[in-house]
């Protein structure tokens, strides 16, 4: 993964993320010697929120198999929810 020191950043501007994405589909931004940010194009980043959704449905449907569901309004459930904080 590329990696672009936070001065770079500050003067090639854009042109420095195209360079650091050119091999490689996420590129690291460093600020003052550690990694701080990932940046990546929006067809990726596009692709790893979809992951994350089917992830989601994924987990939400064995949930439901293994019965750990809970039945309610949404009075009680906003209810519930309070008494949480």
């Amino acid at each position: 993964m590329s990696s672009i020191p936070a001065n770079e950043l500050k003067v090639r501007g854009v042109s420095a993320i195209e360079h650091a994405l050119r091999g490689s589909s996420e590129a690291i931004v460093s600020v003052r010697g550690k990694d701080k940010y990932v940046v990546m194009d929006v067809d990726h980043y596009s692709y790893l929120r979809s992951c994350e959704l089917e992830a989601a449905v994924h987990e939400a449907r064995a949930d439901l198999a293994a019965g750990r569901i809970v039945r309610e309004s949404p009075e009680a459930h906003l209810e519930r929810l309070d008494a949480m904080e």
